[in-house]
Parts: structure tokens; C-alpha cells; sequence
């Protein structure tokens, strides 16, 4: 073993030294054929000087084409054989200032790092995280930056797939995906103090916006008490033409809650689905600010959807009909034109139908018409009856030739 001691030689070492450097014999390769011990620093580079300043360095590379080659002479088929190379700047003109590590086998350079790299470009810590620009990462990927940390994902098309290039940033405004082959359009976007489960994704499939147990296809809940929940439909092709869907909150009562579906701006629904926790049991009822067509309606009136039958004076609702006020009005909004009939509260006066003498419900017309038509008939049979007795009366007293 040869050791060599620093910084104190004897004379004749210091001699034996001069003369090696001095003759041509210098110049040869040098071959150690134990181990080396080097209790001190080493330079190693055409550029190293007697004299060299290491300060704390231990190993110092001085030349201008630096290379640490790993050369793996196994010969072996089942033994890997790749060699690795630690390569310090391009040695063409003006080539990178970088520090790499080759593969040579693969001529392929899997990392690399540039001079003037912010610090902690990347940093791994204790606990296998990895930073972006930090030296403190909380999570297993930890991206920091001063303005819109970005992540991007880019299919280059080497694979035979078309090219595409994704981003997925955030800032103050927004987290984003934008879509950079395209525009850069910013495909999906979340604010910040967003709801939580603002967007929700269920195991089934399930969406729930404003829920994390969505029970349908699209379940929209909202927390809040006051206001509706609306789903609003735009399409901004078309001048903007805008439907909403709403369902209210039905007010601190809870008996009235209505489903409305309005276009959007016009400041009232155009139809309303109305559902009663009250004495009609949980009855719904329809309205619809304009006019209904329909090739067909069909009201629900079997027997054994009925019950409290009654029996009717059918004359009576006849005089009650007669004495109704009729007249022609128009709608103040809904169906333009002119309609005939009476008013909803004298209808409910007269006949004490409905729940509220705003509305004439068509069964209660149809059967107060029809029961109308009953007294009309059986007033037509009298008469008929009482003409009939007036002629065989008048028949039998007429003087006999």
C-alpha cells in the first residue's frame, strides 16, 4: 500500500519528487496497483496548478472538457453492462451551461440541470416528498411559484398519437385545465371559496352539485335557506335565448314548494308545478302562465280514485249558472287573445269549488256544465210532458160535429 502524507514530506521525498517531474518519465501512466489513500485534497485536470487552494473541497476537476465516465467492463450476458457518464457544460461553442448525466449505451441524457436554476428546482426531503421550488413540501408533489404553478402535460405524437398539450395551473383567480393545442382554451375551471362539493362524482356515476350523496343521474342541492335552486339552459347561438328551472324553498312554512320553469329575465314562471303538505295530502297542481295544446287531455276520474260522494240539485246549480256574470276579457300576460267566461271568484261563491277562488278548475266547469245540461234536459222532458197533456186536453174538449 502506498500512502502518501500531506503537507509534510521529508527532504529526499521532496528531492525524489523534483526529479520525477522534471524528467520525461513524468508524463507516464501511473499504475497503483493497491489501494490509495490521499489524506488530504486532489486535483485532477490539464488546468491543476502546484499550489491549488482547495479550501473544504476534497476533489476539484480542473479543465475546460470535465467528465466523470462510469465504464462497466462486465462481460457477462446476465450482468448489466451500461456505461453512465457525469457530463459538466457542452463542450461546443456556445453549447449549455449544464450539469447531466448521460446514458451512453442509449445515447440518451435523462437529467439535466441548468446553470442560474432557481433553488430548489427540485428537492426531495426526508419524507420522499419532492418539491418544485421549495424545500419544505407538505405533500408527496409540491409545485410553488411566485405566479401560476403549472403542471403540463404534453403528447409529443413520437408514439404515432396526435399531438395534444394539456396544462393544469392555479392562481388567485382560478384553478384551471386549459387546453393549449386549442386555443389555450380553459376547458374546466374552479374558483376559489368554491362550495364544497360544488362538483361531486359519485361512485355509480351519480353527479351531485352541492352534495356528496347525489341519489340521480344529476341531483343540484343547495344549502342555503332564501331564493330558489335553478339550473339555467342558454344558448348563446341564438341571442341568448335562456330557460331556468327553479324549485323554492317553499318559505319558512314548508307547505308550498314549487318546481318553475321561466325564461330566463322575464321575472315570472311560465309553468309552475306547486306541491301541497297540507289537507289535499301532498296534491300538486299545475299552472301555466299561457296557454296549453295538447292533441288530447285526460283528467283522472275513475270511482275508485273518488270518494265523500254527494248527491247535486242539478236545477239549482242551472239557476246558478243563469245568475253567473259573463264576459269578454283578455289575460294581462300569457295567452293574447280574447276569451268569454266568467270571473274564478263568483264561480267559487256560487258553486264553493276549489281551494281559493283564483282558478276554475276544467273538472268543475265540465261538471257544472254537464249537471246544468242534466237540469236543462229534465226541464226539456216537463215541458215536452206538460205540451203534450195541453194538446190531448185540448183534443178532448173540442166541440163534436
Amino acid at each position: 500500500m502506498y500512502r502518501i502524507k500531506n503537507p509534510v514530506w521529508t527532504a529526499v521525498g521532496t528531492l525524489a519528487l523534483a526529479v520525477l517531474v522534471l524528467t520525461p518519465a513524468a508524463s507516464a501512466d501511473q499504475v497503483i496497483a493497491d489501494d490509495l489513500i490521499v489524506q488530504g485534497s486532489a486535483c485532477i485536470g490539464l488546468d491543476c496548478n502546484n499550489g491549488e487552494s482547495f479550501g473544504f473541497e476534497t476533489i476539484r476537476l480542473k479543465e475546460n472538457n470535465l467528465r466523470i465516465r462510469a465504464q462497466d467492463t462486465s462481460t457477462s450476458a446476465s450482468f448489466p453492462t451500461v456505461d453512465w457518464q457525469i457530463t459538466f457544460n457542452d463542450s461546443s461553442n456556445g453549447g449549455a451551461n449544464k450539469f447531466s448525466i448521460d446514458d451512453l449505451d442509449a445515447g440518451r441524457t435523462p437529467f439535466t440541470i441548468e446553470a442560474s436554476a432557481p433553488s430548489h428546482s427540485l428537492y426531495v426531503d426526508d419524507g420522499g416528498r419532492i418539491g418544485f421550488g421549495t424545500s419544505t413540501p407538505v405533500v408527496e408533489l409540491h409545485v410553488k411559484d411566485g405566479d401560476t404553478p403549472t403542471l403540463r402535460l404534453e403528447q409529443d405524437g413520437s408514439s404515432g398519437f396526435t399531438p395534444q398539450t394539456w396544462d393544469v395551473a392555479g392562481n388567485e383567480t382560478n384553478f384551471f385545465v386549459r387546453d393549449v393545442t386549442n386555443g389555450s382554451n380553459l376547458s374546466f375551471r374552479i374558483r376559489p371559496s368554491a362550495p364544497a362539493n360544488s362538483i361531486f362524482v359519485d361512485t355509480d356515476g351519480d353527479v351531485g352539485l352541492g352534495t356528496a350523496s347525489p341519489s340521480e343521474r344529476l341531483h343540484v342541492v343547495k344549502s342555503v335557506n332564501g331564493g330558489e335552486t335553478k339550473i339555467r339552459i342558454e344558448n348563446l347561438a341564438d341571442g341568448g335565448n335562456a330557460w331556468q328551472f327553479s324549485v323554492s324553498d317553499g318559505g319558512s312554512s314548508l307547505t308550498e314548494q314549487d318546481f318553475r320553469i321561466s325564461k330566463a329575465g322575464t321575472g315570472a314562471p311560465e309553468v309552475t308545478v306547486r306541491a301541497r303538505q297540507d289537507a289535499n295530502n301532498g296534491s300538486a297542481t299545475l299552472f301555466v302562465d299561457g296557454s296549453v295544446e295538447a292533441t288530447n287531455v285526460t283528467f283522472t276520474s275513475a270511482r275508485d280514485k273518488k270518494t265523500d260522494f254527494q248527491p247535486v240539485d242539478t236545477r239549482a246549480i242551472l239557476d246558478k249558472v243563469v245568475s253567473l256574470e259573463m264576459t269578454s276579457w283578455r289575460y294581462k300576460s300569457g295567452s293574447p287573445g280574447r276569451h268569454i267566461g266568467p270571473i274564478a271568484e263568483d264561480f267559487d261563491a256560487a258553486f264553493g269549488l276549489g281551494d281559493g277562488g283564483r282558478e276554475i278548475s276544467v273538472v268543475d266547469a265540465n261538471g257544472v256544465a254537464l249537471a246544468a245540461i242534466q237540469a236543462l234536459a229534465e226541464e226539456n222532458r216537463e215541458l215536452r210532458q206538460l205540451l203534450a197533456d195541453l194538446e190531448v186536453a185540448i183534443s178532448t174538449s173540442a166541440p163534436q160535429d
